[in-house]
């Protein structure tokens, strides 16, 4: 006979009343339910054992005391209703951590498609950050063009080797004859020759006087145990002196040393004088000297101590036969637009020309950046879907298609262009349309240029010039190419522009998308530790059937003996 058979056995009504007639039951019963603390107050029954066991004792419910005496063997057992679970599962016999993770998985599924959502939100943000750095750089190169400097652009060349020109700004075009008479060139003075480490012998003022028409005086102190040496680390260490000049001790073959000093400029500005004297008298005069006086001081303060050996020279030449002279070897504002520096005596021929091959250059970059936006907004709006219909993988991986049915960037695309065919009505000179300069939009939208059409049309830059530069009228129409798309791009890039406005609402979405994960992983948390608490109570509760299924069994077959 199985357990269950047997429960139902002892639950039969012959079997009850069996049982009740029992005199060993009736024993055993009242052994149990007479166990100290039944029915005290304030103890906790076995719910289970009272309600079937009701029937046989008359009501009495026995005590969840954690034990009970063996009918059989006369020895404590483990009750019922007080069965310990150590671990989820045990008592039910189920795989509880597979089923709740599971469950929990389940309950996660929303995230794959919310991340999937990230990711192409993200990538968007992204496409859109080339698209205004690339917008950018077409506005710069449509700015260029609107400015005069650019149309304006000229190029210097010489004909001979003792000057040439350098472009600065703007500068009218023509030749200027250049011929160089003398070069810039720094002061030098030294000292006469004195004994190697020979000492000063006496103390006295070095006195500088430093400048052309504007001189400043500065004096230096000398004491009669320095050497040359340390009267040139007293030069250069001196806040002042040095700014202007630099000092160094030089020697000959037999070892006498000399004193060297040098102006840090050319030109006569820069020259200086160099007196020694005793001291300084109360009106700040050097005071001379004593005719007894001796040392090598006193020697270098006497005629010849200190003498110049290459004097400050300003740069002079003759431009067009206008003399004009320079601190240094080059001429930098003689004319508007132009440096001129001269390197050697002679004559050179300089000539100023329009630079055609700046301008077109300027506009080979605008053509470039168009293009750049163009190709970015083509490949992300295009279908990524094969004849088949199906998904293009391959062309997504690339960022084909990313963009594909936004109308911001549809529209964006389209309005770029349009302006590429618009005519430039207020434009002055012979050309209005991009196609007479060579300049043509070809399938995809790509801009291309006819090199030999753009080379006719910078013959004739100030028409060239004004299809680029011509302002628009109130309503926005007539206005030059480079004017009509400086005036969209920077509406485009504006704090409050369209790029911007995109870009804050995916970053929106984003964050949203972010919110609704959250959201999604506190669900399943609070779900896992709904299910874990369930499991552990249907454990529990499944202990304690198990058991009760297993002890009535006992029961059953050892009251079966003692009947038979």
């Amino acid at each position: 006979m199985t357990a269950m058979d047997s429960w139902r056995s002892f639950f039969s009504p012959r079997s009850r009343q069996t049982a009740i007639e029992s005199p060993q039951l009736s024993e055993k019963t009242a052994d149990i339910s007479n166990r100290q603390g039944v029915g005290a107050a304030g103890q906790t029954y076995c719910p289970v054992l009272s309600v079937y066991f009701g029937l046989l004792y008359s009501g009495k419910r026995l005590h969840n005391t954690g034990s009970f005496r063996s009918v059989q063997t006369g020895t404590d057992q483990q009750g019922v209703c007080n069965m310990g679970v150590s671990s989820v599962g045990i008592g039910s016999g189920l795989k509880v951590d597979e089923i709740v993770s599971q469950l929990v998985e389940l309950e996660k599924k929303p995230l794959e498609t919310l991340q999937s959502k990230a990711e192409i939100i993200s990538a968007k943000i992204s496409s859109y950050g080339q698209i205004k750095s690339l917008m950018d750089d077409l506005n710069t190169a449509a700015r260029d063009l609107t400015l005069d400097r650019t149309w304006g652009a000229s190029k210097v060349s010489s004909s001979g080797s003792a000057a040439t020109g350098a472009m600065t700004g703007l500068a009218a075009a023509g030749s200027y004859n250049v011929n160089v008479l003398q070069l810039a060139q720094s002061q030098t003075s030294v000292t006469t020759k004195l004994a190697k480490g020979a000492t000063m012998d006496v103390s006295g003022v070095m006195r500088f006087k430093i400048g052309n028409l504007e001189t400043k005086t500065f004096d230096l102190t000398i004491s009669a145990s320095d050497s040359l040496q340390n009267v040139a680390d007293k030069i250069n260490g001196d806040t002042n002196i040095s700014k202007s000049v630099v000092a160094t001790v030089i020697k000959d073959s037999s070892g006498k040393e000399q004193l060297m000093i040098r102006s840090r400029e050319t030109g006569l500005d820069s020259k200086f004088e160099v007196s020694l004297g005793s001291g300084v008298d109360a009106n700040g005069d050097l005071e001379a000297f004593g005719a007894l006086d001796t040392g090598n001081l006193v020697t270098l303060a006497g005629a010849g101590g200190v003498t110049t050996t290459q004097a400050a020279k300003n740069a002079e030449m003759e431009l067009n036969g206008v003399k004009l002279e320079s601190n240094t070897n080059t001429f930098a504002e003689t004319i508007p637009g132009l440096s001129i520096s001269v390197s050697a005596v002679g004559t050179s021929l300089l000539t100023i020309a329009p630079d055609k091959d700046a301008v077109q250059a300027s506009i080979q970059k605008f053509v470039d950046a168009y293009n750049a936006v163009n190709d970015l907004l083509s490949q992300s709006t295009k279908s990524v879907r094969t004849a088949d219909g199906k998904t293009d993988d391959a062309a997504i991986k690339d960022g084909s298609g990313l963009l594909q049915g936004d109308s911001s960037t549809v529209s964006l695309q389209n309005s770029l262009r349009m302006m590429l065919q618009r005519v430039s009505s207020n434009a002055t000179g012979a050309y209005t349309r991009l196609s007479e300069v060579g300049m043509q939009m070809q399938q995809g939208g790509k801009l291309t240029v006819d090199t030999e059409k753009m080379t006719a049309a910078l013959k004739d830059v100030d028409s060239l010039k004004s299809l680029f530069t011509a302002k628009a009228d109130a309503q926005g129409a007539g206005g030059g190419v480079a004017t009509n798309y400086k005036t969209f791009t920077d509406e485009l890039l504006a704090w409050e522009g369209t790029l911007n406005n995109k870009t804050d609402a995916l970053q929106k979405q984003l964050d949203n998308n972010g919110d609704q994960q959250d959201k999604v992983n506190a669900r399943a948390s609070t779900l896992e530790t709904r299910l874990r608490a369930q499991y552990s109570a249907l454990d529990v509760k499944m202990a304690s059937l198990n058991a009760l299924d297993s002890y009535v069994s006992q029961m059953v077959t050892t009251w079966n003996k003692s009947s038979d």
